[in-house]
């Protein structure tokens, strides 16, 4: 085994602590990212919801044989929970998303991963709750609930492309580094 002269073993020391305070200094000097505040987020979270509830209740009853205010019930259950996690849920995106890239702007392949990994957390939710509301067991309700999750795939990844369009990200407050909005 190679011995370290001591000059080599110093520097290899001092190189995290140095490195360390220059990611830190790095990340005080970056310009702020803007991010959406909260009656943004209300905004997106409503809109989301009523329009997905317009076209989940009538299309549901439908194809699935139930009555309207079964299907309703399931949609206005599932519009509560996913609003709830779905302002969470994009808090934390964005959050981590600033803090790893220093942007929120999101690529189609990063809208893909967002989508999957929201609807995926959901379903842990919302399908004992499905089977649960029809009686019925979670196999058995797993066509409705993967239904309505294909459905809100596409809608959330067309929807949130053209709010983002419609309601661009604030751009950052150029006095004091923090977003507007």
């Amino acid at each position: 085994m190679r011995r370290m002269s001591t000059q080599t073993f110093s520097s290899l020391q001092a190189a995290p602590a140095s490195s360390a305070m220059a990611d830190h200094h790095a990340a005080q000097n970056a310009p702020a990212v803007g991010t959406r505040g909260t009656a943004d987020r209300v905004r997106h979270v409503l809109l989301f919801e009523l329009i997905a509830l317009a076209i989940v209740i009538p299309t549901g009853s439908t194809l699935f044989g139930l009555h309207e205010s079964s299907m309703g019930m399931i949609g206005i259950g599932s519009a509560i929970t996913a609003t709830i996690w779905n302002y969470l849920y994009n808090v934390v995106f964005d959050r981590v998303m600033a803090r790893l890239y220093a942007t929120t702007h999101k690529t189609v392949g990063v809208r893909v991963v967002h989508t999957l990994l929201f609807e995926a957390g959901l379903q842990v939710v919302l399908l004992p709750a499905i089977a649960w509301y029809l009686h019925e067991s979670v196999l058995t309700a797993f066509s409705l609930s993967m239904s309505i999750a294909v459905f809100y795939l596409v809608y959330a990844f067309v929807f949130n492309m053209v709010y983002d369009r419609i309601f661009p990200v604030p751009a950052d407050h150029p006095a004091t580094g923090k977003a507007n909005g």
